[in-house]
């Protein structure tokens, strides 16, 4: 009896669904999940989520006043909106949510650290146990010394946009829980860098470093879980097999869940310890030459921050604008998805690329109708919607 991919995958590898929209968790019942300022305001502007987020918003400005800023009162929402969809994808998946600190504090590791304190903090208010949350920080060396002190306070951390090697042993020697090494994001990079238009995916540069990253680690028996992220197609998928984890968003999930055939497990721990890979410690110096040697890596990282920035400005906007709504303020129709737009156009061409969209790989796939790899105005239009209020 044949059976699908999906069934075949959970057996050898934790599935994570990457998004934040509750009936996809509930629909493909992974056993964790992961969310961001993108997938959360993909899911914010859907119509079952507004009660969410109007009580957010309504409570974020009880708790600060009526005379504190806007601005606060919206940095606070989106914490406090953050939490609340995750202690809602708590009460469906079996395992762990991702919670993300503002990408904006990548290079800061006090402040990271103490983001990361009020987010555990939040959800603790909110009755959620905090073991079941891992905080989700940029892979930058700062980002890695603070999930170091976060991890010895026993916050459990998950570190994102990671692309090369030297990230993720200083992970591991930094003992933190897991991290995400991107795989689609590689392939953007080498396929804009060669100018191939494909690879198998055995030789998809993402998937190797993925699976360079995981054996390493299984050979020096590091605690650090390794979990996949940011595919392209199920063939890099299927060629991670076996890996702790892998994210996956709504649309492959869909795909593995349709498609029948035998999978077999490529990578494998004991497979792994029987390697010859040479062992190397990763202080800093040794950490920012791997870091400049590696351009994609150095690019990538920089470009994922720049990305994650961008989709919270954008969370920040529409809060903003739909506060002022709630608030009663004079109100006076714009094109919210113009000026979400106008942020991403990075080059003023009149499209948005997948190399300037930067946020969540299944929210451009999302918006990106026609699948040619372009967003354009009137696709962003039709994807967010129309018309939203501001303030005069």
């Amino acid at each position: 009896m044949s059976r699908s991919l999906l069934e075949q995958l959970r057996e050898m590898t934790v599935v994570v669904a990457d998004t934040g929209d509750i009936n996809a968790i509930e629909t493909f019942k992974p056993q964790d999940a992961t969310t961001n300022p993108s997938s959360i305001t993909a899911a914010a502007q859907m119509p079952q989520y507004q009660g969410i987020v109007d009580e957010t918003l309504l409570k974020a400005r009880q708790d600060l006043g009526s005379k504190a800023d806007t601005k606060a009162v919206v940095a606070h929402a989106i914490d406090q909106l953050a939490v609340a969809f995750g202690v809602r994808i708590l009460s469906i998946i079996p395992g762990r949510v991702s919670t993300e600190v503002d990408a904006r504090l990548s290079y800061d590791t006090a402040a990271t650290v103490a983001k990361a304190r009020h987010l555990i903090e939040l959800y603790k208010a909110a009755g959620a146990d905090p073991k079941r949350v891992l905080i989700k920080i940029a892979a930058t060396w700062e980002g890695i010394r603070a999930a170091e002190i976060l991890e010895k306070e026993g916050i459990h951390c998950n570190l994102t946009l990671m692309f090369g090697l030297h990230q993720a042993i200083a992970c591991a020697e930094a003992g933190v829980t897991l991290i995400s090494p991107f795989v689609g994001r590689i392939l953007d990079w080498y396929k804009k860098h060669t100018g191939r238009e494909s690879y198998p995916p055995a030789e998809d540069p993402g998937v190797q470093s993925v699976t360079q990253i995981y054996n390493y680690l299984r050979k020096y028996d590091y605690p650090t879980e390794v979990m996949g992220a940011s595919f392209r197609n199920i063939g890099e998928i299927i060629e991670l097999a076996g890996c702790d984890l892998l994210t996956i968003s709504p649309a492959l999930l869909a795909e593995l869940q349709n498609t029948e055939g035998q999978l077999e497990r490529k990578l494998d721990p004991e497979k792994a310890k029987k390697m010859d890979i040479p062992r190397l410690v990763m202080d800093r110096a040794t950490f920012d030459q791997m870091h400049r040697e590696n351009r994609m890596a150095s690019e990538k990282l920089e470009e994922g921050i720049q990305g994650f920035s961008k989709a919270l400005e954008v969370l920040e906007k529409l809060l903003t604008e739909r506060l002022q709504k709630l608030e009663g303020a004079k109100e006076t129709i714009t094109h919210a998805a113009q000026d979400v737009f106008r942020i991403y156009d990075l080059d003023g061409d009149g499209f948005i690329t997948r190399e300037e969209w930067m946020g969540a790989d299944r929210v451009f796939d999302a918006l990106d109708t026609n699948q040619d790899g372009k967003i354009t105005p009137e696709e962003m239009l039709v994807g967010l919607g129309a018309a939203v209020y501001l303030r005069n």
